[in-house]
Formats: C-alpha cells, sequence, structure tokens
C-alpha cells in the first residue's frame, strides 16, 4: 500500500497540491516541489516494505524494488503493481 493507504492513490494529495500552487515559486521549481514529495513519500513506502527506515536505504535496493514492481506488472497487470504507471 501507498503512503495514503490504498493501492493506486496519488502520491500527491489535492491538499499538498494546492500548497505548492499557492507557494512563491516558479512553474519549474513548483514541478520539482512536486517531484521531490512524491518521490520522498515513495521512498517511505520502500522503506517500509524493506522494514528498515528511509535513511538506511541503499541505491541497489531502490533499484530492486523498481525491478520486482516492474516485473509484477508485466506479470500481473499494472493494477497489480504499486506504480501505476
Amino acid at each position: 500500500m501507498n503512503p495514503q493507504g490504498q493501492p493506486g492513490a496519488q502520491f500527491l494529495s489535492l491538499e499538498e497540491s494546492a500548497m505548492v500552487d499557492a507557494a512563491l515559486l516558479a512553474n519549474h521549481e513548483k514541478f520539482l516541489t512536486r517531484l521531490t514529495i512524491s518521490s520522498f513519500k515513495l521512498l517511505q513506502h520502500i522503506a517500509q516494505e524493506y522494514g528498515i527506515a528511509i535513511e538506511d536505504l541503499t541505491t541497489q535496493q531502490i533499484i530492486a524494488w523498481f525491478e520486482k514492481d516492474g516485473k509484477i506488472r508485466r506479470e500481473e497487470g499494472i493494477e497489480a503493481a504499486f506504480l501505476k504507471w
């Protein structure tokens, strides 16, 4: 499950998106802010799956998680995967 508790839910809530929109940032900075928040939430999920603190994640663990999620998507379909893209 993802940070919002539901598979396939948005990584950025409507409230968070509105906060980014209201920030005094250029469009490219808003994009990077959204990407950073979403990435942080995804890293939290990955760390939770491994049962470790987010700061203890390694590059190899992150790559392995993406490989696993991609394999699930290919073999079981997009709805079975964590990432819905």
